[in-house]
C-alpha cells in the first residue's frame, strides 16, 4: 500500500466512524425520549437519566456535526459562494479570513479544554459513571479537528499554509503582550473580522472572535464562552433542535413533496394563480417542519419552479415567490426558531405556537392574494375542484398530513413533552417514509439523510454556541441596561419605540442569521418591550415576523443566496425578484406590530 492509499484509507475511515458517531447519536436521542413516553404512560415508571442523557447527546450532536459541516465546506457563512474573489483575485485575499478561521476555533478549543479540566476537578454525574467532563471531552476534541479541517481546507500549497501559521503565531504573540491590551487592539480586530466575513469566513468565527476580543480586553477568562456554549447546548429544551431538523429531512429526502404539492393542488389549485398558491401553502408546510427555509427552497424549488415556468409564470415572479415562501413557515408548529426564542427569552414556547397561528396565515394570505393577482393578470386558467382526486390526494399523503395533529395532540394533550413531541415524530416520520410509503431505503437512504440532517445541525448549533458567549460579555458588561436607559431616555412612545425596533430588527436581520440572532439580540430588546408594556408574547412574534423578512433582505438575506445556487441565478436577479415579496410582508410586518390582537387572540380565547 503506497503512502497516498494509505492516507486516502484512513480518512475515509474516519468519514465512516464520524459518519457512524452522528447516526448513532442522533437515534439514541430519538429512541430515549420514546421509550421514555412509553414507560410513563404504559408501566407507570421512568428510565433514570433520560432526560440529562438526550440533552448532553445535543452537545455531542452539535460538535459531531460541527465537524461534518467543516469536513463537507458547509459551516454556514454571510456572503455565500466567494469562487468569483478567488478567480478574480487569487487565493491570498483569503488569507485573513483563513487565519481568522483557525485561530478563533483553536481558541475555543483551548479554552473548551480548559473548561473540561476544571469541571474534571469538581465532577457532577449524569448517569451512573458518566461524569459531565467526559460528555465535554467532545467539545475540545471537535473544535480542534474543526480548525485542523479549516487550516487543511485553507490551500493546499505549503506557501499559503505557513503563512496562516505565521499569522496565527503573530496574533497568539501580540495577545500574550499585556502592553497591547488597548481598546486599539480591540477595534484593529473588529475591522479584521468585519473584512473577514465580507471574505466567507464562518458565521460562528466572527461571532466568536468578537467575543475573544471582548473578554481579551477586559482580562476575562476565555473558558467563559465554551462555558456558555455548554449551558445554550444543554438546555433540556434544545434536543428539539436536531430532532425536528431530523424529521424534517425525513420528509424532504423521500417523495412527501409530490404528495403534499398533489394534494394541496387539488384542494386549492381551483383558485386564480392556483400554481403559485399551492407553493406558498406547500413551502410554509415544509418549513414549519425543516426548521430552516433553506432546507425548502432546495427539496421544493426544483420541483415548483419547472411548474410555474409552464403555466407561464414568468422567471423573475416564480424566483421571487419561492425565495419569498421559503420561510413563511417559520411561525408554526414546530418552528426551531420559536422554540429557540422561548428559550431564550424564557417565554412559554405553547404561548408563543399559539400566538403565531394568525400572524402566520396572515403573511400566508397576503402573499397568496399577490399570486392570485399574477394569476388574473396572466389569465392562467385554474383547475377545476374534483372531489375524488381531493380525497385521493388526501389519502395518499394521509401520513404526512398527520403529522402537525400529532405533535399538538402530544404537547397540548399533556401526553408528551416538547422533546418528547419531537422524538415521537422522528420516530413517525422515519417509519411512515421508510416502511409505509418505502420512499427511503433503510440499507442506502436514512444513514445520508441523518448525516446530513446532523450536517446542518452542527452549522446552526456551533454558531449558537459562541454567540450565548459573546451574550454572556454583554450581560456582564451591562449592555442590556444601558441600552434600555438610552431608549428611555430618547423614546417616550410606544409606537416610535415598536417602529424603530422594525427598523432596528430589519437591519439584524439583513446582518445575521435567525439563530444567531435570537442568542444575541433578545436579552437586548427583552427588557426594553418590558419597560414599555409589550406583551412578551407579542414581542415574540413582532421578533421572529422581523428576522424572518431578514431572509428576504440584501445584502445577506439566507434565502437570496440559496436561491441563486438554486435558480443558477446571479444574486442581483434574486435581489430584484424579491421586491414585490419585501413590500408585501413588510406591510404584514406592520399589520402584526401595531395591532396585538392579531397576535394575542388565540391565546386569549383558549385561555393562554
Amino acid at each position: 500500500m503506497t503512502g497516498s492509499t494509505a492516507s486516502l484509507f484512513i480518512q475515509n475511515k474516519f468519514k465512516h466512524s464520524e459518519n457512524l458517531i452522528s447516526v448513532v447519536v442522533l437515534a439514541a436521542m430519538a429512541l430515549l425520549p420514546v421509550a421514555e413516553v412509553f414507560a410513563r404512560e404504559i408501566l407507570s415508571t421512568s428510565i433514570t437519566g433520560s432526560i440529562v442523557t438526550v440533552q448532553h447527546l445535543t452537545l455531542w450532536i452539535g460538535l459531531a456535526g460541527a465537524m461534518l459541516a467543516a469536513r463537507d465546506g458547509r459551516l454556514l457563512t454571510l456572503t455565500g459562494e466567494t469562487a468569483w474573489l478567488r478567480n478574480r483575485f487569487g487565493q491570498w485575499i483569503f488569507l485573513l479570513p483563513d487565519i481568522a478561521a483557525v485561530g478563533v476555533t483553536l481558541t475555543l478549543a483551548i479554552a473548551s479544554y480548559d473548561l473540561m479540566i476544571t469541571e474534571r476537578a469538581f465532577p457532577r454525574v449524569i448517569v451512573g459513571p458518566v461524569k459531565v467532563w467526559m460528555a465535554q471531552l467532545i467539545m475540545p476534541l471537535g473544535f480542534g479537528i474543526v480548525a485542523l479541517r479549516l487550516f487543511l481546507k485553507s490551500n493546499s500549497r505549503w506557501a499559503y499554509r505557513l503563512a496562516v501559521t505565521g499569522g496565527i503565531i503573530i496574533l497568539t504573540y501580540l495577545g500574550l503582550s499585556l502592553e497591547l491590551q488597548e481598546g486599539w487592539a480591540v477595534y484593529a480586530g473588529l475591522i479584521a473580522l468585519v473584512a473577514s466575513a465580507v471574505l466567507g469566513a464562518p458565521i460562528y468565527v466572527i461571532l466568536g472572535g468578537v467575543a475573544i476580543l471582548l473578554f481579551w480586553n477586559d482580562w476575562g477568562v476565555m473558558a467563559a464562552i465554551p462555558a456558555e456554549t455548554y449551558r445554550i447546548v444543554v438546555h433540556p429544551m434544545l434536543p428539539t433542535i436536531p430532532l425536528f431538523t431530523l424529521a424534517g429531512y425525513f420528509m424532504a429526502e423521500s417523495n412527501a413533496s409530490t404528495r403534499l404539492v398533489r394534494l394541496f393542488r387539488a384542494w386549492f389549485g381551483w383558485v386564480p394563480g392556483g400554481t403559485p398558491v399551492v407553493a406558498i401553502v406547500v413551502c410554509a408546510f415544509f418549513t414549519s417542519f425543516t426548521g430552516g427555509s433553506g432546507v425548502t427552497i432546495l427539496a421544493l424549488g426544483g420541483l415548483m419552479f419547472p411548474m410555474l415556468l409552464k403555466e407561464n409564470y414568468s422567471p423573475k415572479f416564480s424566483t421571487g415567490l419561492l425565495t419569498a415562501s421559503g420561510s413563511l413557515g417559520l411561525l408554526f408548529p414546530p418552528s426551531l426558531p420559536v422554540i429557540l426564542y422561548g428559550i431564550r427569552s424564557q417565554t412559554p414556547i405553547d404561548k408563543l405556537f399559539l400566538a403565531g397561528i394568525l400572524p402566520g396565515f396572515v403573511l400566508i394570505l397576503l402573499v397568496a392574494l399577490w399570486a392570485v393577482r399574477q394569476g388574473l393578470v396572466l389569465k392562467s386558467e385554474p383547475a377545476p375542484f374534483r372531489i375524488r382526486e381531493a380525497w385521493e390526494s388526501f389519502w395518499a399523503a394521509k401520513w404526512e398530513v398527520a403529522i402537525p395533529a400529532l405533535i399538538l395532540f402530544g404537547i397540548f394533550g399533556g401526553v408528551t413533552t416538547l422533546v418528547e413531541a419531537a422524538a415521537v415524530t422522528v420516530v413517525y416520520t422515519f417509519i411512515v417514509e421508510v416502511f409505509v410509503y418505502k420512499d427511503l431505503k433503510l440499507s442506502k437512504d436514512v444513514i445520508p439523510t441523518m448525516v446530513q440532517a446532523a450536517t446542518l445541525v452542527g452549522g446552526v448549533l456551533i454558531i449558537m454556541g459562541v454567540a450565548m458567549g459573546l451574550t454572556s460579555y454583554l450581560v456582564d458588561a451591562q449592555v442590556p441596561s444601558r441600552a434600555l436607559h438610552w431608549v428611555q431616555s430618547h423614546i417616550d412612545s410606544k409606537l416610535v419605540f415598536l417602529l424603530a425596533l422594525n427598523g432596528a430588527l430589519l437591519i439584524v436581520g439583513a446582518l445575521m442569521d435567525i439563530f444567531s440572532a435570537i442568542i444575541v439580540v433578545v436579552p437586548l430588546i427583552a427588557p426594553m418591550g418590558a419597560a414599555f408594556g409589550v406583551d412578551p408574547v407579542h414581542l415574540g412574534i413582532i421578533f421572529l415576523v422581523n428576522l424572518e423578512l431578514g431572509y428576504l433582505t440584501p445584502p445577506v438575506g439566507m434565502n437570496l443566496f440559496l436561491s441563486s445556487y438554486r435558480f443558477s441565478l446571479p444574486l442581483p436577479k434574486v435581489y430584484s425578484s424579491v421586491v414585490p415579496y419585501l413590500i408585501i410582508l413588510a406591510f404584514g410586518v406592520l399589520l402584526i406590530t401595531y395591532i396585538p390582537s392579531i397576535t394575542l387572540l388565540i391565546p386569549r380565547l383558549l385561555g393562554h
